[in-house]
């Protein structure tokens, strides 16, 4: 209905959600997979906001648009379990989603998705720019949530 992605597309998101790496993320930074949803933390960071994750639907729709409704309640369940992980584990001061569609609204992967952030006083997520996190930097934070997640299914 209103793709962007070109012929052939190879998508990232998909492989991640489906057991492989791709060029920047792996299996090691996903801190979530069900069978509806997969989050993981992103190689895009803003300076004052790491450890963000993205939410994605396992199988591929483009965006919004194409989202089945019934997706709604899983995306918007895990969503909320990041946000509380979020304020005990990085002790943020807020949260914040974000979501993109087509090219004019800043969509750069054609594959919808959802940006959970943690956020600080001062932070300036809307003004800064994004860079690339190694996996080294990003594994501490993955390492955290996914041990906060499955202890909230696993109790001890």
């Amino acid at each position: 209905m209103y793709s962007h992605a070109p012929q052939d597309y190879d998508c990232p998101f998909c492989r991640l959600a489906n057991g492989r790496d791709t060029s920047g993320s792996t299996q090691a930074d996903v801190v979530w997979h069900d069978t509806d949803v997969t989050v993981f933390v992103p190689t895009g960071w803003w300076p004052n906001n790491e450890g963000h994750v993205l939410i994605i639907p396992n199988k591929h729709y483009e965006n919004i648009y194409e989202l089945p409704p019934e997706l709604g309640t899983p995306i918007a369940r895990i969503t909320q379990r990041v946000a509380l992980g979020f304020k005990e584990l990085y002790e943020c001061e807020g949260v914040s989603t974000r979501q993109h569609n087509e090219p004019h609204g800043n969509q750069d992967v054609w594959h919808y998705h959802l940006h959970v952030f943690p956020r600080y006083e001062g932070d300036n997520l809307y003004m800064s720019r994004r860079r690339n996190a190694s996996g080294i930097e990003r594994r501490p934070y993955a390492e955290r949530l996914r041990a906060w997640l499955d202890d909230l299914d696993n109790p001890k």
